[in-house]
């Protein structure tokens, strides 16, 4: 493709490989590196005059360092005269301080604040996927395409678990309902949904199920796991009221502090994650996780927003 150039940071190129494959094309040539002082430093390899850029970098790993390294990169291509620049944040760092609380109204709403830094870089547009609030989008003033893993998670359950048309797919807490509904309207099966009543972050205290699961398989779907508390005690409850088996299908596996060892201890047939953030070395010690690959959805919403055709078509469907 003339005129378009893509660039990865340091946070997951394995992912931007597979999406320049796709593309047919070659990543474009920079050095990232830091300073003694541990200052991020980017050098931009080729000319991007005039040129169509992608930057793709997930908020993952160490999150502010990849995140200002984003910002320096967009930066650097904005004043080498780059025409557009867009951000490919699939994993969006800090999206899930995205209001004030109830509780706490001194919090910040920092998502907002990681928003506008982006658009001051010089951000011309952001490709991102499952927003943990898709209200996020309004955070900006330029426009944000918001991608799906829904499709890929649909063709994944109808391919690996032969129980399907009978399942119920289960959301661990009320605000991931409208994901659940979805999903379960896509496949003709019913959905239930875990309450659960939080006293601290990252710490569950009680859980309602809202919905029936006897003698079902049972699929929890969620945009995220962190430590996997949550998903942990949802899956306990789901085999108490009854359950045969259950799977988590998540967007994001961020799999921090405890996590990997509550998923080895918990009765999960399998954890499923999309590669949104690099997975391999945990596969390594949980044999549970699978991964479904998405990068031929960030490519092809690539390929589309350069050609300025429609996105939304990848809403529903996952490119061939």
């Amino acid at each position: 493709m003339p005129n378009i150039k893509i660039f990865s940071g340091s946070s997951h190129r394995e992912l931007s490989h597979k999406i320049a494959d796709r593309l047919g094309m070659e990543l474009g040539k920079v050095v990232t590196k830091k300073f003694s002082n541990q200052e991020t430093c980017v050098e931009i390899g080729e000319s991007v005059r005039g040129e169509d850029v992608y930057i793709v970098q997930s908020g993952c790993g160490e999150i502010n360092d990849n995140l200002m390294e984003l910002l320096i990169m967009i930066n650097a291509c904005k004043i080498a005269s780059a025409s557009r620049v867009t951000a490919v944040i699939p994993c969006f760092p800090y999206s899930r301080q995205d209001k004030k609380d109830k509780v706490g109204s001194r919090a910040p709403i920092s998502a907002k604040l990681v928003a506008n830094m982006l658009s001051v870089s010089g951000a011309d547009h952001i490709i991102t996927m499952d927003l943990h609030a898709s209200q996020i989008q309004g955070f900006f003033d330029i426009p944000v395409d918001n991608l799906y893993a829904e499709p890929a998670v649909l063709k994944w359950i109808k391919e690996n678990i032969a129980e399907w048309k009978t399942c119920t797919i289960v959301s661990p807490d009320a605000g991931g309902a409208k994901r659940v509904t979805s999903i379960a309207d896509r496949l003709n099966v019913d959905f239930a949904l875990i309450h659960k009543e939080r006293k601290k972050a990252n710490e569950v205290d009680r859980m309602v199920l809202v919905g029936d699961v006897t003698d079902r398989v049972a699929i929890l779907v969620d945009d995220m796991a962190d430590t996997c508390g949550t998903i942990c005690h949802a899956a306990d409850k789901l085999i108490s009221a009854g359950a045969t088996k259950v799977y988590a299908i998540l967007t994001h596996g961020i799999f921090s502090g405890p996590a990997i060892s509550r998923i080895n201890n918990a009765c999960f047939e399998a954890v499923v994650v999309t590669n949104t953030i690099p997975q391999e070395e945990k596969m390594k010690t949980c044999p549970k996780i699978q991964v479904i690959d998405i990068s031929m959805i960030l490519a092809e919403a690539i390929r589309r927003t350069h050609n300025g055709e429609s996105v939304s078509y990848l809403f529903s469907h996952v490119p061939l």
